[in-house]
């Protein structure tokens, strides 16, 4: 199969699948008359590869993930890895996601007379706390000097 007909099957530019091959995510294929001639595989390796893209993979990651690999093989303990790393920062996300929901919605319905309440009155997450606490201290002790 030509690039262009892999690429138009796998919803991809022909640039990518290049790409691809540049980054060793794609074995180099065959040449008949400078043409690449890429097996009938190929396509299920490139939506492989797409697939794992728009789950959140980096290609670096997906390159660990599919390099070795043979067509019939059973997930590796590589294979596991990678996935309790990801799954660790899908629940991140998800957590996160959770959060920006919930400011969100309070937004949405928020009667405060300034922002300065509003923002005071929603629960910061800890880290923008710890943030916040150090300047309320500095700024108290500022105004308890002798020299203010």
């Amino acid at each position: 199969m030509k690039i262009g007909p892999l690429a138009s099957r796998a919803g991809l530019n022909a640039s990518a699948i290049r790409y691809y091959e540049k980054l060793g995510l794609l074995p180099a294929p065959q040449r008949q008359a400078g043409q690449r001639r890429y097996p009938a595989e190929a396509l299920n390796r490139v939506l492989l590869i797409r697939f794992a893209s728009e789950m959140g993979f980096t290609l670096s990651e997906i390159k660990l993930f599919l390099s070795g690999i043979k067509e019939n093989a059973s997930p590796g303990p590589r294979w596991k890895k990678l996935a309790h790393r990801k799954l660790a920062e899908v629940q991140q996300t998800i957590q996160r996601s959770r959060r920006l929901k919930s400011l969100l919605e309070h937004l949405l319905h928020c009667r405060c007379a300034s922002l300065q309440i509003c923002v005071t009155r929603l629960s910061l997450s800890p880290r923008l706390r710890s943030l916040q606490k150090p300047k309320m201290k500095a700024s108290r002790t500022s105004r308890s000097s002798p020299n203010s």
